[in-house]
């Protein structure tokens, strides 16, 4: 089956966070898609939806079992039921492992720029945030592992918070750098949160290194965080799971889990996530062609018509990383004067850390159409 993904959904008026803007505004901000669901999805929701009491439901095995199928499928990657739990959320699962796993003071090492909310589930739960600053240069991303070495060896570092695929880079960590990363980690007794979710939106013929495989050395020592909710846009249902492969620490997670109230699902994102691991293999992989169509458009668009701005050229995720310092050395400032005279919505990279106060986040999971309206409005700004 062929699907349509130049035709996307009309969402304005419909409370969607991320089209609840002007008429005139085209946002690509926020990491959601526009692009209609999976039917097989849509049907799960609907079946779910006609028996007319909506109370309280449980995960059954298939929720667990839709997992391991796909892990194996996508990344023959071979998972025990056991190491699995459920929670509402990444970042729900995040905030809880730092509130009942680390003590106030606590130090989180992460490669920095990074996921915004990551610094949100640190500073909340009174733990601290080391940024060990990713290297830049030409154009180009690597890793300072005489700084990570020294940050992850301080006395307080406690948690090594990953991901892979690296949101918002786009890149995708090679075995040999993740091995190199466990390892300094797991020398110095740190516990290490492993961020999966992009996991399933890489290019065409591309794939990424579980950390579970990548360094099964280490296993004990890893949780590994993987939802449906990117690959298939369900962060409205809210549904995830937590790979935990050592039994203490998933007991001491399963209980935080529990007391923090996500642990347990809505009445329909069981259903929809199952739908989506069961039947979307060949959805996901049109949809990454036609991410990767929309990328290589607005990278070619750059290059020709606006080459001082640079686009950091990753290998996952929808979202691009674009080096606007030939133009402005504060994105803040950028991105909302772009949005002010043009109604181009864009995200601001210094939300991301401190290295990103030169680059500008771009979602283009949307369609060619949107895209390329994209590259004209930035080039009506630059020009």
């Amino acid at each position: 089956m062929m699907y349509d993904f130049d035709n996307i959904v009309d969402r304005r008026k419909h409370a969607s966070v991320k089209w609840d803007v002007k008429s005139n505004e085209l946002p690509m901000w926020i990491a959601d898609m526009d692009f209609h669901v999976l039917p097989e999805i849509k049907e799960a929701i609907l079946n779910r939806a006609n028996v007319d009491a909506y109370g309280y439901t449980y995960v059954p095995e298939k929720y667990f079992d839709s997992y391991v199928y796909w892990a194996k499928l996508r990344h023959n990657l071979s998972l025990k039921r056991e190491w699995l739990l459920y929670s509402e959320s990444v970042v729900a699962s995040i905030d809880s492992i730092f509130k009942h796993l680390g003590k106030a003071g606590d130090e989180v090492v992460m490669l920095t720029p990074t996921y915004n909310i990551f610094y949100n589930c640190i500073r909340n739960n009174g733990l601290i945030v080391s940024e060990c600053e990713l290297q830049y240069e030409n154009f180009h991303y690597s890793i300072d592992y005489n700084n990570l070495e020294k940050l992850l060896s301080r006395s307080k570092a406690s948690f090594l918070l990953f991901c892979n695929p690296h949101n918002p880079i786009g890149k995708i960590y090679s075995c040999e750098e993740i091995r190199k990363i466990f390892s300094i980690a797991k020398r110095h007794n740190v516990l290490i949160i492993s961020d999966e979710i992009h996991c399933d939106i890489t290019d065409p013929g591309i794939s990424y290194n579980p950390a579970l495989s990548a360094c099964p050395i280490y296993i004990d020592s890893i949780i590994t965080l993987v939802s449906p909710t990117k690959a298939f846009n369900l962060a409205g249902l809210q549904s995830s799971a937590l790979i935990i492969p050592n039994k203490e620490i998933r007991e001491k997670v399963q209980d935080g889990l529990y007391k923090d109230d996500v642990g347990e699902p809505n009445y329909f994102a069981v259903d929809a996530a199952i739908a989506a691991f069961m039947h979307g293999e060949q959805w996901n992989k049109q949809l990454r062609e036609y991410l990767f169509k929309n990328k290589r458009y607005f990278i070619d668009f750059i290059n020709k018509e606006l080459p001082n701005l640079h686009v950091i050229e990753g290998q996952a995720t929808y979202l691009l990383w674009v080096d606007i310092s030939y133009y402005s050395s504060d994105s803040v400032s950028f991105v909302k004067k772009l949005r002010n005279k043009t109604g181009l919505y864009l995200a601001d990279g210094l939300a991301y850390g401190r290295g990103g106060k030169t680059f500008v986040r771009i979602n283009i999971a949307t369609s060619l159409q949107n895209v390329k309206e994209c590259c004209q409005r930035l080039k009506n700004y630059l020009k």
